[in-house]
């Protein structure tokens, strides 16, 4: 029986890695003529995938990344930054229900009744509405949106969340993003604009340098991937690996972009959040609302020690 299971497990450990090795040729090969030297424009190189994912690597365990199922990466659960979402409110330990920071985009705020735990989810609701709040605020009006931010910052790894964006012009998004008097960076996992017109497809990707001890401009290096379907009728998995060397994106498994990481060595919080973006995505339409974005599982890994 012993050797059963054994002869059992390496079988099973092949599987994952020739689906895994199908996958990277995959996305390496319909994506290579995208690649961009932008040296000469003083930015970080870059890739973004074109065309159909391909095929997505098979769910085998939730130990590990969905794109790294046989465990190459030698990764690490960070139970600092996992949740599950199983409970009936958010855990005060790991998360904030809103931006400390920051109200929102005009003329959305964030507020906390807007955030919930339900059904093994998170969930950031959008409505229009006017709250009390808002007669003290300038340029806040008409509608309210909603932000969680950990309350712990991270500096690489590997983030994994199962989402399902709003059907509405409001942004449903996950991003990382710290500031400090000489440091201000983000990097956007995503920024989906569920129901809005032209938008509905799009997987937008971005990093940003706002400043650097010797930097004061402002610049950003935006990606995006057209979807064969809106990405809010269904929940997809959507991953970003950090590391010194590059940053990663992943869909269903399968890596989309990678940008040269030549700025992005600060500690950063983790952020979920709907936004109104007037001058992106437009402002919801009134019978879109209210919309939801919601969260099943945010699940982050920290490389081990080199095998």
């Amino acid at each position: 029986m012993r050797s059963t299971a054994h002869f059992s497990t390496f079988v099973t450990a092949v599987l994952v890695f020739s689906c895994a090795l199908s996958v990277a040729t995959w996305a390496a090969n319909s994506g290579a003529e995208t690649q961009k030297e932008s040296r000469d424009k003083g930015l970080p190189k870059q890739w973004t995938h074109k065309g159909p994912l391909g095929p997505v690597p098979k769910r085998v365990t939730d130990a590990f990344p969905l794109s790294d199922q046989s465990n190459r990466g030698n990764w690490k659960k960070y139970e600092v930054m996992s949740d599950e979402f199983q409970g009936s409110e958010l855990d005060p330990q790991k998360w904030w229900p809103v931006n400390p920071t920051w109200k929102g985009r005009k003329p959305g705020l964030f507020h906390t009744k807007n955030v919930s735990e339900s059904d093994g989810n998170l969930h950031l609701t959008m409505k229009k509405e006017h709250v009390p709040e808002m007669d003290k605020l300038q340029g806040f009006h008409t509608y309210t949106c909603a932000a969680v931010q950990s309350k712990s910052k991270v500096k690489y790894g590997y983030f994994e969340v199962k989402a399902k964006p709003m059907k509405s012009a409001g942004s449903s998004s996950f991003w990382f993003y710290a500031t400090s008097k000489d440091w201000h960076t983000e990097i956007d996992v995503y920024e989906i604009g569920g129901g809005a017109a032209g938008f509905e497809k799009k997987y937008n990707m971005n990093v940003h340098v706002f400043r650097t001890p010797t930097e004061r401009r402002h610049w950003s290096l935006h990606g995006e991937w057209m979807a064969p379907a809106n990405l809010a009728e269904d929940y997809h998995v959507y991953g970003l690996e950090w590391d010194e060397k590059k940053i990663k994106w992943y869909v269903d498994g399968v890596l989309v972009r990678w940008v040269e990481n030549t700025h992005w060595h600060q500690p950063l919080t983790l952020n979920f959040d709907s936004e109104t973006m007037p001058n992106w995505f437009g402002l919801p339409k009134n019978e879109d609302l209210p919309s939801v974005y919601s969260i099943e599982y945010v699940r982050a890994w920290k490389k081990g020690e080199a095998r």
